[in-house]
């Protein structure tokens, strides 16, 4: 069991069976189409329809037209209002808003925190599987549009009938602490100024998780870092990736900001941090995210500023 097990991820919880038996059947997506006990969840530019401030809107298959991506989630593992256990799930991706043009909208980063279990799930990954469908509508074989088959799980090369596959980006993100008990954070390039997170990035082929921990930390800060410690994980769809949590001791206090991803670093005290946060005099993590879950796992409870 992970250490952040016991703590709050938002984009880790689920509530559905993904059902993966069905999705080699013939015509899955026509017959859960023309199911009415399916319900669908309208995606329009990686936001996702509401039904109130904080719950998804999962509407009848003829409460909207067919669009040309769909893809099927799975099924409820519990009832919940409105949806016994083995409900079927799809996602389908709008390409205007049409009749739901008024209807309310939300990000999954801003939203995240606030659903249920089930929606979280769904969300999730409906996004993580959409975004890959956005960005793979050709075959990297023949240069021909692809076709989307089981279930909306591959997309096939029509010439050859190369199938493929979805695929995730693995990212380590880490919280280095000295042996004061004191927390690394930096500042990258692209962020506002006064915003501060754990630092990270993308696993290299061939490399180990603790290898690329050891590797990131040391470009972006000039820090050498010992005995890396798997934490937890969780899904970032924002497109594709999946964040492995990890901390990790420094050997020493000095630090070098790359310049490039990262402008500024600065070692935190507790109480130094949550001051700080608490007067807005520096910007943390969103609550959806795992960076901010692994900071208050070192502060040892929820931090109060402007997120919460």
């Amino acid at each position: 069991m992970s250490e952040l097990n016991s703590l709050h991820l938002p984009l880790s919880r689920s509530g559905l069976d993904r059902d993966h038996a069905s999705r080699e059947r013939d015509g899955l997506l026509d017959e859960l189409w023309g199911d009415p006990s399916t319900r669908i969840l309208p995606l329009l530019d990686g936001q996702a329809l509401l039904e109130g401030a904080d719950r998804l809107a999962m509407l009848r298959p003829d409460a909207l037209a067919r669009p040309a991506v769909s893809i099927y989630l799975g099924r409820t593992v519990e009832a919940t209002e409105g949806m016994p256990a083995g409900t079927p799930i799809v996602a389908a991706a709008l390409e205007d808003a049409g009749h739901l043009a008024e209807a309310d909208w939300a990000d999954l980063r801003r939203l995240g925190g606030r659903l249920a279990d089930l929606d979280a799930g769904i969300f999730t990954e409906a996004l993580a599987i959409l975004n890959w469908h956005t960005s793979h509508p050709f075959s990297p074989r023949t240069g021909e549009p692809t076709a989307v088959t089981k279930g909306g799980w591959v997309r096939q090369d029509p010439v050859t009938g190369h199938e493929v596959f979805p695929r995730t980006d693995p990212a380590v993100i880490v919280a280095v602490h000295d042996d004061a008990g004191r927390i690394l954070l930096g500042a990258n390039a692209l962020w506002e100024s006064n915003r501060f997170s754990l630092l990270a990035g993308f696993v290299e082929p061939g490399e180990s998780l603790e290898a690329a921990v050891i590797r990131e930390v040391f470009e972006e800060s000039g820090v050498v870092v010992r005995d890396p410690r798997y934490l937890g994980s969780q899904p970032w769809p924002f497109p594709a990736s999946l964040m492995l949590g990890f901390e990790a001791t420094a050997d020493a206090v000095g630090t070098t900001p790359d310049g490039e991803e990262i402008v500024a670093l600065r070692w935190f005290e507790r109480g130094e941090l949550a001051d700080l946060a608490v007067r807005g005099e520096i910007t943390l993590p969103g609550p959806t995210s795992i960076a901010r879950a692994i900071i208050e796992r070192w502060f040892g409870g929820p931090i109060v500023d402007g997120s919460r």
